[in-house]
């Protein structure tokens, strides 16, 4: 399941290889047990490759990502790559590399970490196979069989260590974009921005409101900031303390905020529960916001023939 990329990502794991073999308990002996494998195994891979597509080959993902006959000619030929790198174990920093390039097209095209683990893990199983059919010592078996494993072992965490920081990232940028379109700041008029809020404020929300209001505000030198809650599910104190904060916070920039879609049900609870909004300028309705910050600002609309 790898492929050969030229995408390049920073990754968090700043390790060399020798701290990686350091880590995973490595030895020379270990490389040197894996290159004397170099000689049984390149005869058999064509053996050992067609084994583990005959496993894929009865996974659902094989439709969806192998379907095609020249990406499949080239996963292939990646795999090839891949084990003629393993069996020289020369576990450098172009190898961890490599490594990690795999772990970045994994997570580019979206086959996941379950597929990859069991695709090792199939692999793991027909090399040990292997040193079982070709190897007459028990103990030089066992030794082999072990090394191999740690090397699995590392190539595993580097691909899985990766593919995880990129979905983290991806994630990121997802929940930012969805934040940025559930906190839509626009200019309405010259001076006058207006946030409809839409669904439930928590804290988080409350924070990335702030932020996008205090950014429009400073990019825009808007007077008036119109805050709509009319499409709110719920306020209680917490989210009615958020609202306040915004609202503050606005005052500091030199912007007057106004809070309007207020309800008669909303003002009752606001009231039941003892809210106090202070110095916070309110309306029953988005219009009334808009004509009281026209008003504020000494426009007026007048009908033309």
């Amino acid at each position: 399941m790898q492929f050969q990329t030229n995408y390049i990502h920073s990754v968090g794991d700043v390790r060399d290889a020798s701290s990686l073999r350091e880590l995973y308990k490595i030895s020379n002996r270990d490389l040197e047990s894996i290159k004397s494998l170099e000689p049984l195994m390149l005869p058999q891979m064509d053996k050992m490759l067609d084994g583990f597509y005959d496993w894929l080959m009865g996974q659902p993902e094989y439709e969806q990502f192998f379907s095609d006959p020249k990406l499949l000619k080239h996963t292939q030929k990646m795999q090839h790559i891949y084990w003629q790198k393993f069996l020289a174990a020369d576990i450098n920093d172009e190898y961890v590399q490599h490594r990690r390039m795999i772990g970045e097209t994994h997570a580019r095209i979206g086959l996941s970490m379950t597929m990859f683990f069991a695709g090792m893990t199939i692999f793991h199983n027909l090399v040990s196979e292997i040193i079982q059919e070709k190897s007459s010592n028990s103990k030089e078996k066992v030794a082999t069989t072990d090394s191999v494993a740690k090397v699995l072992h590392l190539d595993t965490g580097i691909v899985c260590e990766v593919y995880t920081i990129m979905s983290n990232e991806t994630i990121s940028a997802q929940s930012k974009s969805l934040m940025e379109m559930s906190t839509p700041v626009t200019q309405i008029w010259d001076n006058i921005l207006l946030l409809p809020l839409v669904g439930i404020v928590d804290s988080k929300r409350a924070l990335d409101i702030r932020n996008a209001v205090l950014s429009a505000i400073s990019r825009s030198r808007a007077r008036v900031f119109i805050l709509d809650i009319s499409g709110v599910a719920v306020v209680d104190t917490a989210v009615a303390n958020h609202l306040i904060k915004i609202a503050k916070a606005t005052r500091l920039m030199g912007c007057e905020s106004t809070l309007s879609g207020i309800s008669p049900s909303i003002a009752e609870t606001m009231i039941e529960l003892g809210i106090d909004i202070g110095a916070l300028r309110t309306t029953a309705t988005m219009m009334d916001a808009l004509e009281a910050a026209f008003q504020r600002l000494g426009l007026r609309i007048a009908k033309t023939n």
